[in-house]
Parts: C-alpha cells; sequence; structure tokens
C-alpha cells in the first residue's frame, strides 16, 4: 500500500485511519519508508496515523536546529486542529519530541521515543559523509541497522544522492550539530506524561545507555 502525502496550508503530510491519533516524527536522514509498518497496520488497530514531513531542508540555515523544527510542529498541529495526541519519534524526531512535550505538555497525551537524539549521539556515525564514495555511504547506512540487509539499495540511493547534494549536506551538517549542542538530559525531569523508551541494544549512533537518562 502506498500513502498518500496530502499538501495543504503548506503542509505536506500522511493521514491514515481514524481514532486516537498518533504522530510519527522522522529522523534526519529518515523517509516515509522508515514508519512503513507503523503507517499500514496502526490504522487497523483503531489509531489515526499522520506523518508530517519535516521541512529539514527548507528552514534558514542559522534557524536548523530541532527546536525549529518543534516550531514547525506546533504550527502544523494548530493547523489540523489536533489535541490530546501521541507522539512517536525516531531519532532527530525523537528530539523534536522531547522539546514539544516540555513546552506544549497539555497537548500530549504520551510520548514514544525509539532511539533519540538530544541525550548523545555519535554524530553521523562517527565522521563526516564522504560524497561521491558510494561504499562508504553504503557501508554508513548498514551500520545503523542492526540487520545490514535492512538498507536496502534503494535506501542507499536515497541517501547517496541527498549527501551528494551540496545544499541538503549543509542542512544536515548543521542540523546533526544543533542536536548535539541542544542536549536535554537536564530537561527530563519536566515530563511529567507516559513516557514509552524504545532501543536498540546495538544502536551505535544513539547508545542504549543514553536511554537510562529517559528513564
Amino acid at each position: 500500500m502506498k500513502s498518500e502525502i496530502i499538501a495543504k496550508n503548506n503542509f505536506k503530510y500522511i493521514d491514515e485511519g481514524q481514532g486516537q491519533v498518533i504522530i510519527l516524527l522522522h529522523g534526519l536522514m529518515g523517509s516515509l519508508s522508515n514508519f512503513k509498518s507503523c503507517i499500514e497496520e496502526l490504522p487497523k488497530r483503531g489509531y489515526r496515523i499522520i506523518m508530517p514531513l519535516l521541512p529539514i531542508y527548507e528552514l534558514p540555515l542559522l534557524k536548523t536546529s530541532a527546536k525549529e523544527l518543534s516550531v514547525f510542529l506546533n504550527k502544523f498541529i494548530i493547523a489540523l486542529e489536533l489535541n490530546n495526541v501521541y507522539l512517536l519519534g525516531n531519532s532527530l524526531g525523537g528530539h523534536i519530541g522531547l522539546i514539544y512535550t516540555i513546552n506544549f505538555q497539555e497537548k500530549i497525551k504520551g510520548l514514544i521515543l525509539t532511539g533519540s537524539s538530544g541525550l548523545y549521539e555519535n554524530a553521523l556515525g562517527g565522521s563526516f559523509p564522504k560524497r561521491g564514495d558510494y561504499n562508504y555511504i553504503k557501508n554508513k547506512t548498514e551500520e545503523v541497522f542492526y540487520d545490514p540487509k535492512c538498507a536496502t539499495k534503494s535506501l542507499v540511493d536515497e541517501i547517496y544522492d541527498t549527501v551528494n547534494n551540496r545544499k541538503k549536506l549543509i542542512k544536515i551538517l548543521a542540523m546533526a550539530k544543533s542536536a548535539i549542542r541542544h542536549n536535554m538530559k537536564n530537561e527530563l525531569s519536566k515530563i511529567q506524561i507516559p513516557t514509552c523508551i524504545i532501543w536498540g541494544e546495538n544502536d551505535t549512533v544513539t547508545p542504549p545507555a543514553s536511554s537510562q537518562r529517559v528513564s
């Protein structure tokens, strides 16, 4: 099943199902395919799944940050007249969810974090993304997954094209550096809503030890 991308009120998003709203927040190099199972299965269980396409590459360079994306998320939630929602964020998406929840806790029913940044991360796998080196990008993409087979050729091709786009690469590096600077461990005690923490035991980008700071 291929989800329709809705373009409305200067937002692009997927909106599937009816019922309790869960907003999916993708990561820095994330794509719709990362949440394919959630988008297909959760509406069958009575949930309304909404996934905004985050304007990572459209933000002005000086505003390329997780904080600015949380401002975007607030505008999105207001535009769709949503309230009492769950946020499910992966990697950078988790970071955005943390910032948003702290600032607008009354709008959130629960927070789900999967390998969230904002706590600690080995940025970009520990080294600069080498443009033009396909095998390097392939290896780095495979390192993100426990099973390297998850790094399909189409995903590697997508990431390769992205990092070889100079404008996008600059935004990626700016966003990654901003995420590292904005460490949130001292703000976590402000979160009083139910929070589910999902972490991979073998995660090398956002190590599982960082999840203990949330719990």
